[in-house]
């Protein structure tokens, strides 16, 4: 059980110390909201550039929290054909759905960043941070797009995931650094005893107070 996302962020740089010999060559990227508390404890600890790297999960038709598959920053689409096909979900659905996603993460990149270019992922070490990971549809997508951009390694970092769920994202990713694989997971929350929604003003406060890849 942790405190909250800072406490866990303390905690997950502590496991990351190892990246410390090599800090000039890495990039912490935050899966927002949440994550982005996270991410500036580790970025701050490994001295390293903090940014944002935005993906969306498609709901399923009526029940938007069932992640079908997800869309990357790019707008690659990755569904899940199993699940799309237990559910006969039209291919219709998910291009419209995938439609809506995309545009929602340009607005939120422009909400949060502002007009700054986007960092320069070729040839560096890239930690995913997120406050956590249930199915991973979200973090699957960011690996996706973060190797896209020519990252030399791509290392996933979070506080807590189910151990199904982690072994997955173990055959994509270089690394996956998980501090806790409890054997009965339900949701993220669940883990920590301060769980307040992050709002957009702190993500933007926190990009604001913390050295980025520009600057």
């Amino acid at each position: 059980m942790f405190r909250d996302r800072v406490e866990a962020g303390k905690l997950l740089a502590d496991a990351l110390t190892f990246l410390k010999t090599k800090k000039d060559d890495v990039v912490v990227l935050a899966i927002p909201r949440g994550g982005v508390l996270v991410a500036k404890e580790v970025a701050d600890s490994l001295g390293a550039p903090l940014d944002l790297v935005i993906t969306r999960k498609i709901g399923a038709p009526g029940n938007p929290e069932l992640a079908i598959g997800a869309v990357t920053q790019d707008g690659e689409v990755i569904a899940d054909p199993e699940l799309v096909d237990r559910l006969t979900v039209s291919d219709e659905y998910v291009k419209d759905e995938s439609a809506k996603q995309v545009d929602e993460i340009r607005a939120r990149m422009k909400r949060y960043r502002g007009d700054r270019a986007y960092p320069n992922l070729a040839g560096k070490t890239v930690v995913l941070v997120d406050d956590g990971v249930a199915t991973g549809s979200t973090i699957r997508a960011a690996i996706k797009s973060v190797k896209r951009r020519n990252a030399a390694a791509v290392i996933v970092a979070v506080p807590v995931g189910p151990q199904e769920t982690i072994e997955e994202l173990s055959k994509i990713a270089d690394r996956v650094v998980c501090l806790d694989t409890p054997k009965f997971f339900n949701a993220v929350g669940q883990f920590y005893r301060e769980f307040d929604q992050v709002d957009d003003e702190t993500v933007r406060e926190t990009l604001r107070s913390v050295r980025t890849a520009d600057r």
